[in-house]
């Protein structure tokens, strides 16, 4: 366990606790966290790790203005928390499957990478799940619990005991997140029912 490694949980674990909660400041509170997460991951061969943290940083700033962004532009309300359509999450989930398959074999062909498609797997399952959390879609948080599942043993294997250890409570996260989100989106789905008939749901 090194300092790195303690303060870049430190600073994840406050963004995805905020991101539980439906917070936006969880997109700036990441980008310190992934950037951290990024040098920590190279010194330990998971490179696919080090491209995702990269990616990660990258959204986070869309993923900002994103949740800021209302129905009608400049009114500044935050955007509800919706579902994605069953296609959409099955072309990615799909996506994400050929993916890992790609890269890994790239991983293992041309690199040195410890358990390259594993690597690459949690790499295309944590973009899904970013692209569903930057859209505010329900769906992020059961593909965020396929993530996590797949990063406790990765990480355990190579000694980051404490970042095995908050994997295992982000996986416990994801599922209050998800209680969470499922709430705000009947409440949403509600307000948005009586704005259009003028009626209250019962």
């Amino acid at each position: 366990m090194t300092p790195l490694e303690i303060a870049a949980n430190a600073v994840t674990t406050l963004s995805i606790w905020l991101a539980a909660r439906n917070n936006r400041h969880t997109w700036t509170t990441g980008i310190a966290g992934c950037a951290l997460f990024a040098v920590q991951f190279y010194l330990v061969q998971l490179y696919a790790d080090v491209t995702l943290q990269v990616f990660f940083m990258a959204t986070s700033a869309a993923g900002w203005w994103h949740w800021r962004r209302a129905g009608n532009r400049g009114s500044g309300v935050e955007q509800p928390v919706t579902r994605a359509s069953l296609k959409a999450v099955l072309f990615m989930v799909t996506a994400a499957i050929a993916v890992t398959a790609a890269y890994g074999y790239l991983l293992h062909r041309y690199t040195d990478a410890y358990m390259p498609y594993l690597d690459a797997s949690v790499l295309a399952f944590s973009v899904v799940a970013q692209c569903l959390l930057m859209r505010r879609q329900v769906q992020t948080w059961p593909v965020w619990l396929i993530v996590n599942t797949l990063c406790v043993p990765l990480f355990a294997s190579r000694g980051l005991w404490l970042t095995a250890a908050l994997y295992s409570a982000y996986w416990v996260n994801a599922w209050y997140g998800w209680s969470r989100w499922r709430v705000a989106m009947r409440r949403s789905e509600s307000e948005c029912t009586v704005n259009t008939h003028g009626n209250p749901v019962r």
